[in-house]
């Protein structure tokens, strides 16, 4: 198993040096960890956002899909009908674009991210076998260099660690030293709770009905998180903690702009299929007649009588 981790670590090696180089150049503008990490939080999302708009816009259409699953499921009944109902559910999600995984799609993608970001953390905290700090990842002549070496490879911010976890509470101190770790770790749960509440709240109130799928994720990934929280330095959960208050952001102006919201999407299209729809062209029966209707042969002998 180590030899895998070193194989990756060593693929990885250029990718660490890039993400330290940003943090470095960040720390040189503004001298604090936590400001550094901000900022290369920033850019990372600024190169996700694409993909977090693509997700979200594909769990609407997945919601808005959900009277014809319901209908398709009633028709195809029982185990015997399971292959033709997963056809034709492959099918409606093609036609309508949607991606019954879409909404996993963020989460993915952080993956390779934190291990990135969790490795250049503790690169930065390294220390030799006689306990001297040797920064890894950062250019030598940089500012971040010469503070953690005078630091002793502590990555202090407010008087916290951030190399530093939740667990053992030993590391600490004390007690009271680690309720900031912990304090970030529930911050970290409960934004990424609200943001996928966020989205479903949403839609009970545009009376749309809810994935199962989401159901369950809003349930059962914070939990998941909140013990991979634990276990990581407070850096990275800081990343966690910024990154997700993005997505939160992000999803609320494209809910309030209606990029992912299908009713104003067709106020706005309702306008174009009007104009398209064209007058119908009058057919013989109802077009108008231009001639002069001829009189009656008797009309004129009554007019001379009159006469």
């Amino acid at each position: 198993m180590s030899s895998i981790f070193h194989t990756i670590g060593t693929v990885f090696q250029p990718i660490f040096h890039l993400f330290g180089w940003i943090l470095a150049f960040f720390y040189g503008l503004i001298p604090n960890y936590a400001v550094a990490i901000v900022l290369l939080t920033i850019v990372i999302m600024g190169a996700l956002t694409p993909f977090t708009v693509k997700s979200t816009k594909s769990m609407m259409a997945m919601q808005k899909l959900q009277p014809e699953v319901k209908k398709l499921q009633q028709k195809y009944k029982g185990p015997e009908n399971r292959q033709i109902l997963n056809e034709e559910l492959m099918r409606l999600y093609r036609e309508e674009g949607a991606n019954p995984v879409g909404g996993c799609l963020p989460v993915l993608l952080q993956a390779p991210f934190l291990f990135i970001l969790y490795s250049v953390i503790k690169g930065l905290a390294n220390k030799t076998a006689a306990g001297v700090a040797e920064p890894r990842y950062i250019p030598t002549g940089s500012k971040m260099y010469h503070n953690l070496i005078a630091s002793h490879g502590q990555i202090n911010v407010f008087g916290m660690d951030l190399n530093l976890k939740p667990f053992p509470i030993s590391s600490h101190g004390s007690v009271a030293a680690a309720l900031p770790f912990f304090a970030l770790v529930i911050l970290a749960v409960a934004l990424q709770y609200f943001q996928m509440a966020q989205m479903n709240n949403r839609n009970r109130k545009t009376g749309q009905a809810m994935p199962s799928q989401q159901l369950m994720m809003q349930r059962f990934l914070p939990i998941i998180f909140a013990y991979f929280y634990l276990v990581i330095p407070a850096a990275v959960v800081l990343y966690m903690i910024v990154s997700t208050g993005i997505r939160i952001i992000t999803q609320d102006v494209m809910f309030r702009t209606g990029v992912s919201n299908p009713h104003k999407a067709a106020e706005r299209e309702l306008p174009k299929a009007e104009k398209a729809i064209e007058a119908p062209e009058p057919t013989p029966e109802t077009k108008p007649s231009t001639m002069k209707p001829t009189p009656h042969p008797r009309s004129k002998s009554k007019r001379k009588r009159k006469a």
